[in-house]
């Protein structure tokens, strides 16, 4: 009887300590952020390469970010690796009126007709996570990387002021969620404005 107690509090004491391990270790090692992600007041100057095209008073300038490196920089994470393109856009308001953006809806098509989906900055990070096989953390810590993450995203939800130029990224996913490969013929389009606009990025 003695032995049976002494082996059921031996079981009890491993099964303590390998939780209190987990736990120290889940919030140890993702007490921060799961990337570091790049403060947005840091972002460079808008590429000088970047497509420009105007429509309904705006002026659209976009440049996509396909290098692992200019990823890995502001996200400490490879965006085109787990399938995804960020595009930067710069909107420019070039009349006198306020202009709704909430009711744009943006389209990435590539040359063979194909429609890459479109990603709220919520779900681009899920995605993210989802590509890094990073299925343990802590909540606080995914909460962090969403907020860090989200405040790269091209505000659309509040109109575009007379004379406001405004920065952000729009995020596509892959048609088969591989990795971006060096698409071809991709055009951007912004519907629901008072004129649809297409802007060819290659």
């Amino acid at each position: 009887m003695m032995a049976r107690r002494y082996q059921a509090l031996q079981a009890h004491r491993l099964i303590v300590t390998g939780y209190l391990l987990l736990t120290l270790l889940t919030t140890s090692s993702c007490g921060g952020s799961l990337f570091r992600v790049k403060p947005v007041v840091e972002l460079p100057p808008m590429p000088a390469a970047a497509k420009t095209a105007s429509a309904s008073g705006i002026t659209f300038r976009v440049a996509p970010l396909l290098t692992d490196e200019e990823s890995q920089l502001l996200f400490e994470s490879n965006l085109p690796l787990a399938g995804i393109l960020p595009l930067r856009v710069e909107l420019v308001h070039e009349s006198g009126l306020p202009i709704e953006l909430k009711k744009a809806r943006f389209h990435l098509r590539d040359g063979q007709g194909l429609e890459w989906k479109f990603l709220s900055a919520k779900k681009a990070s899920a995605r993210i996570l989802k590509a890094n096989a990073i299925s343990l953390y802590n909540p606080n810590s995914r909460k962090q990387f969403e907020k860090e993450f989200t405040a790269y995203e091209l505000d659309y939800k509040t109109p575009l002021m007379s004379s406001e130029r405004r920065q952000g990224f729009l995020f596509f996913q892959t048609p088969n969620k591989q990795p971006v490969s060096s698409p071809a013929e991709l055009t951007l389009m912004v519907e629901r404005l008072l004129e649809a606009v297409a802007i060819p990025l290659w």
